[in-house]
């Protein structure tokens, strides 16, 4: 039986934050992959990660494959310029199209500096500790912010989060087994959606490793192919009108879990798409509105 590395994180600097989002996001695709049979199950080794039963692919292709795409993920993470990450499930050709979707929104995570990653977060001063100061600033205009007024970041020393981790896994197992079963021969990507926020710049013509996702696949659709990006292997294309995908939100949203430790805060979802529910072979499912 193979075994993660499975201490609890130390949540002292974003580094460390952008760290176990990774270490998470990487089983997490293990197991989506596992539990959805996008491979023969046979080709899944089991494992131990938080002190939770998963499973992990043993295939050398799939592995690398997962690595990159995390190790990319990871780089746009510490630029804090990521909003939410998508694993995305596409039906076989001809038509591919996106049939599941699981969101990790990241979307509250804190932003900071690239510069300051590694740099330790500050605990928040008690009321007690803090320093009186009964002389009033000479210049108000000049003097730098009180460090009591800054927001900061107070993580406990050792966190809960594999506790945490291990909720997450039991409720997303539970959410896959009452999904409808996928069609063989599926593929997915995985994608990123960027902060919509001034200065935040997308990846695809710097990088190499990023694509424009499918126009049903971004938050906002317009002349230069919208915000999101997808991993090289996924498909392409952009334009039309400014609007919002009609992939996004799916058919069906079944939430699975919000953790938050310190700085570490995400949620975690699952979406359905309109390719499930087209053809009627499930009762209740019905096409939303955008």
């Amino acid at each position: 039986m193979a075994s993660y590395i499975s201490e609890a994180p130390v949540l002292d600097t974003y580094q460390a934050v952008v760290s176990a989002y990774c270490d998470f996001l990487t089983v997490a695709i293990h197991t989506i992959l596992y539990e959805r049979n996008i491979y023969p199950q046979t080709s899944f080794l089991k494992a131990r990660k938080y002190n939770y039963p998963v499973r992990q692919s043993r295939h050398p292709r799939v592995c690398k494959w997962i690595i990159d795409a995390v190790a990319a993920v990871e780089g746009e993470m510490l630029k804090c310029t990521i909003a939410q990450t998508s694993l995305i499930i596409h039906a076989p050709p001809p038509t591919s199209e996106p049939l599941e979707r699981y969101v990790f929104s990241t979307a509250s995570f804190p932003r900071i500096p690239l510069s300051e990653t590694r740099t330790p977060f500050a605990p928040s001063p008690s009321p007690s500790n803090e320093p009186q100061n009964t002389n009033p600033p000479s210049n108000p205009a000049s003097d730098p912010p009180n460090p009591a007024t800054v927001r900061r970041y107070n993580p406990p020393p050792t966190s809960d989060l594999p506790e945490q981790f291990r909720a997450t896994f039991a409720r997303l197992s539970t959410s896959l087994t009452k999904l409808r079963p996928l069609p063989d021969e599926c593929s997915f990507t995985l994608a990123i959606e960027m902060r919509d926020e001034e200065g935040v710049e997308v990846p695809i013509e710097r990088e190499g490793r990023w694509i424009v996702a499918e126009p049903g696949l971004q938050a906002r659709r317009g002349g230069d192919g919208g915000e999101n990006g997808g991993r090289e292997d996924g498909s392409g294309g952009g334009g039309g009108e400014s609007k919002r995908g009609r992939d996004l939100g799916g058919v069906r949203t079944t939430p699975v879990r919000s953790l938050e430790a310190g700085a570490f805060r995400m949620e975690v979802w699952v979406e359905e798409g309109r390719g499930k529910f087209r053809a009627g072979v499930e009762d209740g499912g019905e096409e939303g509105d955008e």
